[in-house]
């Protein structure tokens, strides 16, 4: 493993929101994930909409990267580029698994640096099982782990640990996604959800992530 390729306190430093309302009418669920990185406005937008640079720290994603232009990222989800202002926003849908969702993607001037906020969408019928078993720590600790690499490509100028590298089977990785698991599981309770069923969701989702079989 690369020695750059470490945690440090991103899992704190990372906001995490989880809130429901009504979307065209239609009651959705919704993930706000944000962190502030050292770097231009500029720079953070490039490292999130070039295809070239998305696949040093998120993943390969090919396609037609600008307005109404269709994406697929590799081994994930695909979707639709639905509006962009560059170099601060951009909106498209998530499409994975037979389900629909939505991102928005913005990039602020923060301080000294930039500020990158991603708001993930859902419907709430479609996520109610699932969130029931897992909770919102299912996808977000991808999303949190998205954040890390964003961090090592931004602040280091390294790439993103291959799979084979087995980072998130390493002590630092385990206590990343279970710190991230835990943080995303206090978002829920935030949002209304009783504490015992969050907890227990959690568990499920860090015991999903680091491969293991989920303590009665």
């Amino acid at each position: 493993m690369n020695t750059q390729h470490t945690a440090g306190n991103q899992a704190k430093t990372v906001s995490r929101h989880v809130r429901s309302h009504t979307r065209k009418g239609e009651e959705v669920s919704v993930q706000t994930i944000g962190r502030q990185y050292a770097t231009t406005v500029e720079d953070l937008w490039e490292a999130c909409t070039s295809a070239h640079r998305l696949a040093r720290w998120f993943a390969p994603v090919s396609g037609d990267l600008r307005l109404g232009g269709k994406y697929q990222v590799e081994g994930n989800a695909s979707g639709t580029i639905q509006t962009c202002q560059a170099p601060h926003s951009f909106t498209a849908t998530w499409e994975h698994g037979g389900r629909i969702s939505w991102i928005t993607v913005r990039v602020d001037p923060e301080e000294e640096g930039a500020r990158l906020t991603l708001e993930h969408t859902a419907p709430a019928d479609d996520m109610a099982e699932f969130w029931e078993g897992f909770g919102p720590g299912a996808t977000g600790v991808g999303w949190d782990l998205a954040f890390l690499g964003l961090k090592w490509h931004v602040l280091h100028g390294v790439d993103k640990p291959e799979e084979t590298d087995h980072w998130e089977q390493t002590d630092e990785g385990r206590r990343f996604i279970t710190d991230s698991s835990a943080a995303w599981a206090e978002a829920d309770i935030a949002n209304g959800t009783p504490r015992a069923n969050a907890e227990s969701a959690r568990d499920r989702t860090t015991a999903f992530y680091l491969g293991e079989e989920p303590a009665c």
